[in-house]
């Protein structure tokens, strides 16, 4: 049976990666377009400006799996969203009511905006498994270290995220520092986001592995 021209091209190493960075370019231009807090896009964009390129120019000696990709893809759609809106002003209780006619806040209880919290806990859901391959290929854990160190990686990596923000707000003050910092007024927002994200690794880290074990 002869292939289609569209299998011949995914079944270059390349071709899917490459799809997903050109669709996330596309959205990335399309949310570039006005956001709600110009100088907040641009410290939001920082991951982005350094991760993306780091992922392009480190593929030939380490390609991700397909899985990875995606979930690092959705990661970064979500981010590009919370910055274009800047995290604590994006309108998904509005989007929720124009579907259901219900708005959700009030629904769950729920008394600030919790798209921050979402993209932390994503953070750690969406970027373990890429954590999984890297130190796999790396520097490759044995017994409970398996388990552990992935974790332990994408919490590191958010404590290092919330450090990030406390410098920057401290750096910029105002009403830039404040932007990108987002606490809403809650004390304990830095310690939620890293719970959060551990969380998400948690959930990932079993999810990985227990796939791997159902494989062999």
């Amino acid at each position: 049976m002869t292939s289609t021209p569209m299998q011949r091209y995914f079944a270059h190493r390349w071709a899917y990666p490459a799809t997903l960075l050109g669709v996330f370019a596309l959205l990335w231009l399309a949310l570039a377009i006005r956001p709600l807090f110009r100088q907040d896009w641009l410290l939001e964009n920082l991951l982005v400006l350094v991760a993306v390129p780091l992922f392009v120019a480190t593929f030939r000696r380490l390609r991700f799996s397909n899985g990875a990709y995606t979930t690092l893809f959705v990661f970064f759609v979500l981010h590009e969203i919370g910055a274009h809106y800047t995290y604590s002003l994006v309108p998904y209780d509005r989007w929720f009511e124009a579907l259901t006619r219900h708005a959700l806040n009030p629904l769950l209880g729920f008394a600030r905006n919790h798209y921050d919290r979402l993209i932390h806990f994503g953070y750690g859901l969406l970027v373990l498994p890429a954590a999984v391959e890297l130190l796999d290929a790396v520097a490759p854990p044995r017994g409970v270290w398996r388990w552990l160190l992935p974790v332990l990686f994408v919490m590191s990596h958010s404590t290092i995220y919330e450090l990030v923000e406390w410098g920057a707000a401290e750096a910029f003050g105002g009403e830039l520092g404040q932007a990108y910092l987002g606490t809403q007024g809650d004390v304990w927002d830095a310690q939620k986001d890293m719970a959060l994200a551990t969380l998400g690794a948690v959930i990932a880290q079993i999810a990985v592995q227990w796939r791997r074990r159902r494989a062999r």
